[in-house]
């Protein structure tokens, strides 16, 4: 199989993993994600991967993990938090800059093939992963393969509305998709950030709220406790939809702990089911993983990188 090299392209971070053929990984490197300029997102693209390949000798092949999705009517980029990349023929743009092929998959959809490949959910047969970070996003893999859908956009699920909400969630806040009350405007760092800011008056990352909350700050807390609801909530309404054997959280507010104790505890109030065996568990590969799921995607036999003619 050779070597392969997986690009997590993120909205403030772009970084590149690359594995031998049994998954070790052999490099792993980021550069900031240059903001709003298209033409640097693909330099920068190209820089870590002429640097890793130069490095090792090789040449290597390429999946690229990016926020959207392909359009299957325009080839473009579509969906992306990342606003300069919509509109724009990122596949072939890339193909042509790197003189190869080049696959191409949601980076939830990566991030969700990498934890069900060789990570905390590997063997499960339907995996839902989660991110929350910047935005909020989601990707679904069945039976070891990712499920892209004819639309190109399965586990969109952070542009769905926060389900069961109360009168003082709607219609919610704005989202950059033209809709408001958007889970991702509520469970992103952002969101949680303004969200915090509407309930203390304090302008606080979601990182320091978790800070604040675990060293005993109250409005810290109350916000943390509203966030576990919202949490529990959009995961019950996953549940009640695809009933995944696991969930994995990915993205910065991964790294906090409480979620994984206080959401199973809450969502059971939401899920239709006399009892809920879904696991809520951290990723195996922490913030790495999404470009290691973007580097498996040359070993499956499915390829989400051109939409279907």
């Amino acid at each position: 199989m050779g070597l392969m090299t997986g690009i997590d392209l993120g909205g403030t971070k772009t970084e590149v993993v690359v594995l031998d053929d049994s998954g070790i990984e052999l490099i792993r490197r980021r550069l900031p994600t240059p903001q709003g300029d298209y033409a640097a997102t693909l330099a920068t693209v190209k820089r870590l991967i002429d640097e890793a390949e130069l490095e090792l000798g090789e040449r290597t092949s390429v999946g690229i993990g990016t926020p959207g999705a392909l359009s299957k009517v325009t080839r473009c980029l579509k969906n992306s938090n990342s606003a300069c990349l919509n509109g724009k023929p990122l596949l072939e743009d890339l193909q042509r800059l790197l003189g190869r092929p080049v696959r191409i998959a949601n980076d939830a959809d990566c991030f969700a093939l990498s934890e069900a490949t060789d990570g905390a959910a590997a063997g499960a047969g339907i995996v839902f992963g989660v991110i929350l970070g910047t935005g909020v996003g989601g990707g679904i893999v069945v039976n070891g393969a990712p499920l892209s859908g004819p639309n190109g956009i399965a586990g969109e699920w952070g542009h769905n509305p926060l389900p069961w909400p109360l009168d003082e969630e709607r219609p919610g806040p704005p989202c950059y998709c033209g809709k408001h009350g958007c889970i991702e405007t509520f469970l992103s760092g952002p969101g949680f950030s303004n969200a915090h800011r509407r309930l203390s008056g304090q302008t606080l990352e979601a990182g320091k709220i978790v800070d604040a909350a675990e060293g005993g700050d109250d409005l810290c807390r109350r916000s943390m406790a509203i966030y576990d609801d919202r949490l529990a909530r959009a995961l019950a309404q996953v549940i009640n939809i695809l009933d995944p054997d696991v969930i994995v959280l990915g993205g910065g507010l991964s790294n906090c702990r409480r979620w994984y104790e206080t959401v199973p505890r809450l969502w059971g109030r939401y899920v239709f089911s006399d009892r809920v065996d879904t696991r809520l568990v951290p990723p195996r590969h922490g913030d790495s993983s999404g470009g290691r799921g973007a580097a498996w995607l040359w070993r499956r036999e499915i390829s989400l990188a051109s939409p279907r003619s």
